[in-house]
């Protein structure tokens, strides 16, 4: 069975990339498992970019293959922001609450209508050294001011999904997954992955 490293210390999406891969034969470590190794610099510009720089980083430093990710939200209002910084958009370090204040702040002159927004996913598996599989996904959805649900991490209680007037963080996991960014990102991934590790009679 073929070991990956999912190459993050976010406890929420390592739980949500776990529970996707469930069925397949991989066996997936995560970085809690490599407490010493520093944290990869996101220099890129994009998600893509620092998916790629995370994977080539983490799988160096663990031996692993390794695949990583990242995302984050799009708003369109505010040009595409808070974007490849969503994870410290309040302040270093992270912090959700203060990431979500400073989202709120920064729209309250832009009417609901105006409030379109993504989330984004790009991922990176990287193999013997080389970045060998990409996958993206996004999923859109509107701001809303007040914060609605308990489930999800992140911007998800402010992230409305108009077609089912629920908010992510307000989805049973199940159906988060089903619809995330980051659950058509991997799956994706996982497919791509499938294919790789079969003709390399490892799957």
């Amino acid at each position: 069975m073929p070991h990956v490293l999912l190459a993050t210390r976010n406890a929420g999406k390592l739980r949500e990339m776990r529970e996707i891969a469930v069925h397949t034969p991989l066996v997936c470590h995560g970085l809690e498992e490599y407490p010493d190794v520093p944290e990869a610099e996101e220099t890129g510009t994009t998600f893509a970019e620092n998916a790629r720089l995370k994977a080539l980083y983490y799988a160096d430093a663990t031996g692993l293959p390794t695949l990583a990710d990242d995302s984050g939200l799009e708003v369109d209002a505010l040009d595409g922001a808070p974007g490849v910084h969503s994870a410290r958009y309040g302040g270093v370090p992270h912090d959700y609450a203060a990431n979500n204040r400073k989202l709120v702040r920064a729209l309250a002159n832009v009417p609901p209508q105006r409030r379109t927004a993504r989330f984004h996913c790009a991922m990176a598996f990287v193999k013997d050294g080389q970045v060998v599989l990409e996958s993206e996904g996004a999923v859109e959805g509107m701001i809303i001011d007040q914060p609605r649900g308990q489930n999800g991490f992140g911007y998800d209680p402010h992230f409305l999904l108009p077609e089912l007037g629920l908010t992510a963080a307000e989805l049973p996991p199940e159906q988060k997954n089903a619809l995330s960014h980051r659950g058509q990102a991997l799956r994706a991934m996982l497919g791509k992955m499938e294919a790789l590790f079969r003709s390399l009679n490892e799957w």
